[in-house]
């Protein structure tokens, strides 16, 4: 039995180096993880993860994360439909700067928030005095961190997939009856559904691991207001590097379990799109 020949030859040499490669950047700093971690027993383990004060950090972390990225995905979709379906004056710059989250350092954000949002500051002051709301220092501060950083996540997963429906499509649909909430809702969401799981997810995922931007607005009270990066950060001021490590080997394991939630996600939608299921 005759092999076929590859056009591109090089498959042996390219996925050594991609192997390579994803060991070094990727898995091995991440098994270092689990080798720190190995040093506490199993009932050490368990205990300086599901601390009482550990637990608020988990909590804080994905549900801020968890609210902010479901905002992403409504501000993100207009945002991405505006930029493919409409042309205005304005409209490369505006393109150019929702990946500003991307080349901004975090550390730059935050402070640049907290200023904003204090009792003090431009947007913060109307809040508190006209609703008596604050949100430098609580958890809408954090959201509202994480919504900066996530963002661009959504809007770039959704952005090209728009631009590649045939409109069409959606041309057909008016001619056979369909109003404006019809086709939406059965031509074009349909489409862009697995790019919106994806730029959820992904914006979640960073979310849940992000300090330099949110520590600054956060305020860091233990069980209102403290991150789970925090702690890890805090862990390794104590140089207590086991507890560190195991506290970021289970936002780790989070992390993963999204990844592959998403995974499952898209691969199912993608399916019910291309009617196979």
């Amino acid at each position: 039995m005759n092999k076929k020949k590859r056009i591109i030859p090089g498959f042996g040499i390219s996925m050594g180096i991609t192997i390579s490669i994803l060991s070094i950047v990727v898995l091995i700093p991440l098994s270092s993880l689990v080798i720190f971690s190995a040093k506490l027993s199993f009932s050490e383990f368990i205990y300086t993860v599901t601390r009482p004060r550990v637990l608020s950090g988990y909590f804080v972390s994905i549900s801020t994360s968890f609210i902010a990225s479901l905002i992403n995905v409504f501000m993100g979709l207009a945002l991405a439909w505006v930029l493919v379906r409409y042309d205005f004056k304005g409209k490369r710059f505006i393109d150019g700067i929702i990946e500003l989250p991307f080349a901004l350092p975090t550390a730059v954000a935050g402070i640049s928030l907290t200023h904003l949002t204090t009792t003090n500051g431009w947007v913060g002051q109307i809040f508190y005095k006209l609703f008596g709301i604050k949100i430098a220092y609580t958890r809408i501060g954090i959201t509202i961190a994480l919504i900066f950083i996530g963002i661009p996540f959504v809007v770039r997963s959704v952005q090209p997939v728009l631009e590649k429906i045939d409109i069409k499509y959606e041309e057909a649909a008016f001619i056979l009856g369909a109003d404006s909430k019809t086709t939406f809702l059965k031509v074009i969401f349909p489409e862009i559904l697995p790019a919106i799981i994806s730029g959820f997810t992904l914006a979640f995922a960073r979310s849940i691991g992000e300090y330099g931007s949110v520590v600054f607005i956060a305020g860091n009270t233990p069980y209102e207001t403290e991150i789970a990066p925090l702690l890890i950060m805090s862990e390794l001021q104590e140089f207590d590097y086991s507890a560190a490590t195991s506290i970021a080997l289970v936002m780790l394991a989070i992390s993963v379990v999204i990844l592959s939630v998403n995974a499952l996600a898209q691969g199912i939608v993608s399916k019910r799109v291309n009617g196979k299921i």
